[in-house]
């Protein structure tokens, strides 16, 4: 598959990069004049979960190609969008004019309901998923992180479609472990709440660490 992943966050890049390693072409839209910044290389210390339960430790700098721009009559067969869920308004907003015929796979985690947020996307081609990875970038650009086997997608009570059926297959020979949810709606929302009540404990003892001690 050919991909475009918006931004060139923690998650996109994490994807991303499996996505490559698994022999697809993959390329990562950015905010015109973000290109010269990020530039044509990022650097991974990324633990990889998806086959050993220890995870494979990955140190590498990883050329990725940068667009600023999405032209009308594009290729991709895939455009993945993982977001702030305060930003995917906007993000959608833009996307809008520019998908064509391609699927476009909701890798987003929402407060609202989420099909009224993707409201200005063609519903018909819309896939629902959300990550399981995490991590930062340091000071130096360097991307440390966790990359793991399961992945959720979801229906709004419906039998998936051939396009998510398609997405479902990228992501299993990709080396992912598949989580399907009927009620994808309720689910998001209960990983939300849920969410909330951690990072809440986080802001009242000071840090993350010291909510698991």
């Amino acid at each position: 598959m050919k991909i475009l992943m918006v931004g060139r966050g923690v998650i996109a890049a994490q994807y991303g990069w499996a996505f490559e390693k698994a022999g697809h072409t993959v390329e990562f839209y950015v905010r015109p004049g973000r290109a010269a910044t990020l530039g044509s290389t990022l650097p991974l210390h990324l633990l990889d979960a998806r086959t050993k339960t220890k995870g494979v430790l990955v140190n590498e700098r990883w050329p990725v190609q940068l667009r600023e721009s999405i032209p009308v009559g594009h290729t991709y067969d895939l455009i993945v969008v993982s977001v702030q869920h305060y930003q995917f308004g906007e993000v959608a907003a833009f996307l809008a004019p520019l998908i064509s015929n391609t699927t476009v796979l909701i890798f987003n985690n929402f407060w609202q309901d989420p099909q009224e947020q993707a409201s200005a996307l063609p519903a018909e081609q819309l896939v629902w998923g959300f990550p399981q990875a995490g991590g930062g970038f340091d000071a130096n650009g360097v991307l440390t992180g966790a990359l793991f086997a399961d992945v959720h997608f979801g229906t709004f009570g419906t039998d998936p479609t051939p396009r998510d059926l398609a997405i479902r297959d990228l992501f299993a020979t990709s080396g992912f472990k598949l989580h399907e949810h009927r009620d994808f709606r309720g689910w998001l929302w209960i990983h939300f709440a849920v969410d909330a009540g951690f990072f809440a404990e986080v802001l009242r003892v000071g840090s993350v660490e010291g909510v698991f001690h």
